[in-house]
């Protein structure tokens, strides 16, 4: 494991799979500009790797994120407060922005800004007895983390005022009939389902996997056809690729495909 920054945040590397770890168990990894600006570094690290084709963010110890750290919150809004409040805006731009496929395992803990950590991932694990909402409007704020921005856009804005506004958390199988979750999952197996579903995104080829995930993450920020037109051109950057062929041809032999990401 390496421990990354200020040492709060760590990346296991594991051939084509990169495990990001949130490094502060003694606190339930809860987040301080130093931890936030370690996992960036960690998240800028894995999207610089050719050899990454997936990529998990996990809690080191047996929580997930217990949120912001209660005392840098105190803090902040303090008149010679010199903390930085654009760090975990970035960090969500950084981990969204990741080429890789980035899958979220949430055990037992992922309140506020947690819930917003995981937002920008592409896919969420979650455990069954996990703690999952938005409670800012009972901390006399509103989840501004993208909080009211990216979740509508995964669940739609009905179940987005449900969760925003009434601060409660969201059982874990409600949040997968929403689409908020992909998978729920006994607490003591979060992790380690989350590391074979990156386990399972890596034996794609990784060019398409990458310019998919481009595509999809345009599909709400452009009219259609523009969309349309931006999915063809990343398509047509794959055509003349070694794993376009090799996907084929595996195909046409009954063999499995061997991707180089060439």
């Amino acid at each position: 494991m390496e421990s990354i920054g200020t040492g709060l945040a760590a990346i296991d590397w594991n051939d084509a799979r990169a495990d990001v770890y949130l490094s502060r168990p003694e606190k339930r990894n809860a987040m301080t500009v130093d931890l936030m600006c370690d996992l960036s570094e960690a998240f800028e690290r894995v999207d610089d790797n050719e050899d990454v084709r997936a990529a998990t963010l996990l809690g080191e110890g047996p929580v997930f994120c217990a949120g912001m750290d209660l005392e840098m919150m105190r803090d902040r809004v303090e008149p010679d407060s010199e903390i930085d409040r654009d760090v975990f805006p970035a960090l969500l731009e950084t981990i969204e922005e990741t080429r890789q496929p980035v899958v979220a395992g949430i055990k037992r803990a992922a309140p506020a800004g947690a819930f917003e950590l995981t937002l920008p991932c592409d896919f969420r694990i979650i455990g069954r007895e996990a703690r999952y909402g938005l409670l800012e409007v009972q901390l006399g704020t509103f989840p501004h983390g993208g909080g009211t921005q990216r979740l509508p856009r995964l669940v739609g804005l009905s179940n987005a005022k449900r969760i925003v506004l009434t601060g409660e958390f969201v059982d874990p199988e409600a949040a997968a009939e929403m689409g908020l979750v992909h998978e729920v999952v006994e607490t003591d197996a979060v992790d380690e389902r989350t590391i074979a579903f990156a386990d399972e995104l890596c034996e794609n080829a990784p060019l398409g996997l990458r310019n998919a995930k481009k595509a999809l993450n345009a599909a709400f920020e452009m009219p259609l056809e523009q969309g349309l037109a931006y999915e063809r051109q990343l398509g047509y950057e794959l055509d003349d690729t070694d794993d376009y062929r090799e996907g084929f041809e595996a195909r046409l032999e009954d063999r499995e495909p061997e991707f180089r990401g060439e």
